[in-house]
């Protein structure tokens, strides 16, 4: 497709850091075959399937079968075509130009124009709507409809990652007669451009989608129905799928992973992520308003021991910063490393002496998230830290903590580029601004590096900002996944992304041996 030396400079070393990737199970080779009924596990309900307002995985999941977007991402981490065929940018990377497929239509038969892009996009960029994409999918000005088929965005500042960005989770391209009438019926009900067609929607228990004739690939989707199967059981999910009563779990633990592994039938899929927990402060709320008390708390961390811990020995030592070799531009900084004194040191100068007592809350979607409470719980007594770890049901846990907490665990998928993660939660105007940290200086650092096209420029820019974000520590950041799931052998054509939130099941089917096939 075309596309600007320019900005191909800025996006390369992303190829080359997914040489990262671990080794996984070969896909198959065979010529995929149509029809059939895939059975998948999810681990929460789909309590949200409005597009542009999706949180978790399992609602990611869900709207990526029922709409597109102008691009999708590869595994590569780089733009594929989706809606829009191809794209180039002008010499200053400041206006972007999308080429749309025609004759795309709506579930609804209705034609998917420009107009739509347009309206989807005025719509994420509605700060009343409050989209998780508006920080997210670059430093757009304006949108216009050039032609039916032809999309132009003018932007306020140079973008290379530009193409990457609008493949976002939640930049999913709507109806504009919806944006302009009946925009919360999509709370309830879809109607995208999607590989499928929603059939059935209960949130906490089952999804069920069947395949779109009309959608713009006629070979594609090869599957006749997704089944989204709620498992609130972890242990279930791995239950049903050694018996043959699912096909693929989306998500799983290291422990389900290592029981898995090996079992006659099942490929287990993993891949190296920058997928993370965190523990968020509340850095406007005492005493984590310090940030002496927020680095005595990291310092308290043996990271070595909670990779083990939390992972299995799947994962990689974090270093409170969202980055790691995973991602494009990033470069290690060094490691903070577990200093029991040096912790006392700096709460007796935050006027902590005797060390502190908080509530550490912790949701129970994805139990790894109580893992690392229950962790940072016993390694900070040594410092005269005493946590209380409270556990809650995720649905509990969106309404009354999520974003509003002082202490608490977050857990977060990698996002397709450094500006993605740091825009999505740690800039002063991230669109989940969990830590409320709002600083300045590191504001300016992500600005830049958004808009600077030299890859060892942009590296120097996030070398910075993750230092900065290290010495002031607005979250803990002990470990990094890899992204773990499992499938029945007779699922083919689908493997894990690393992103964890992307699945483009429209590519994945069923061979013979599947008993939902035919």
């Amino acid at each position: 497709m075309p596309f600007n030396r320019r900005a191909f400079l800025g996006t390369s070393v992303a190829v080359a850091a997914l040489a990262t990737v671990l080794p996984r199970v070969a896909m198959a080779q065979a010529t995929p075959e149509a029809g059939g009924v895939l059975r998948v596990a999810i681990d929460q309900a789909v309590s949200v399937i409005h597009p542009l307002l999706t949180r978790v995985n399992p609602e990611y999941m869900t709207a990526e079968l029922l709409y597109s977007g102008l691009t999708r991402l590869g595994r590569d981490m780089q733009a594929e075509p989706d809606l829009a065929t191809e794209w180039q940018a002008n010499d200053d990377l400041t206006v972007w130009t999308f080429k749309l497929r025609p004759g795309v239509t709506f579930h609804d038969g209705a034609a998917c124009t420009a107009a739509d892009v347009v309206a989807t996009f005025q719509a994420i960029l509605n700060p009343d709507f409050a989209s998780p994409a508006r920080n997210n999918v670059g430093p757009i000005d304006t949108i216009e409809a050039v032609d039916d088929t032809t999309v132009r965005f003018t932007l306020k500042t140079a973008y290379a990652d530009f193409p990457v960005a609008l493949s976002y989770n939640n930049a999913r391209i709507i109806q504009a007669s919806v944006v302009e009438g009946s925009f919360e019926s999509l709370r309830t009900s879809a109607n995208g451009t999607g590989p499928f067609k929603l059939v059935s929607y209960e949130p906490d228990r089952l999804v069920v989608v069947e395949k779109n004739p009309d959608f713009y690939d006629p070979a594609r989707p090869y599957l006749d129905r997704v089944e989204l199967h709620v498992f609130p059981d972890l242990g279930a999910q791995v239950s049903s799928l050694l018996a043959g009563d699912i096909d693929m779990i989306a998500t799983l633990g290291p422990n389900d992973f290592m029981r898995l592994d090996g079992q006659d039938g099942i490929d287990v899929l993993r891949s190296a992520s920058g997928q993370f927990c965190n523990v968020n402060f509340g850095t406007d709320i005492a005493p984590f308003n310090d940030a002496r008390v927020r680095r005595a708390l990291a310092l308290t961390i043996d990271r070595d021991a909670m990779v083990d811990f939390m992972t299995e020995g799947l994962g990689t030592k974090g270093n409170d910063t969202p980055l790691n070799g995973s991602y494009p531009f990033f470069k290690q900084i060094p490691q903070r490393e577990q200093n029991i004194a040096e912790a006392k040191k700096l709460l007796a100068e935050a006027g902590l002496a005797d060390g502190f007592e908080a509530e550490l809350i912790a949701s129970d979607r994805p139990a790894i998230r109580t893992q690392l409470a229950v962790a940072l719980r016993e390694m900070a007594k040594e410092a005269g830290i005493t946590i209380n770890v409270t556990t809650m049901p995720h649905a509990t846990y969106l309404d009354q903590v999520w974003k509003k907490g002082a202490f608490y665990v977050g857990f977060y998928n990698m996002q397709p580029t450094p500006d993605g993660i740091m825009k999505l939660l740690f800039t002063s105007d991230a669109a989940w601004n969990e830590t409320r940290w709002n600083n300045t200086a590191f504001d300016a650092l992500i600005a830049q590096a958004r808009s600077t096209i030299d890859p060892a420029k942009r590296t120097e820019l996030y070398t910075e900002a993750q230092t900065l974000m290290n010495d002031e520590v607005p979250a803990i950041i002990p470990a990094f996944f890899d992204v773990l799931g499992a499938k029945r052998a007779w699922m083919q054509g689908y493997d894990i992304h690393p992103r964890a939130s992307v699945f483009r099941l429209d590519f994945a089917w069923l061979d013979a041996a599947a008993p939902t096939k035919g």
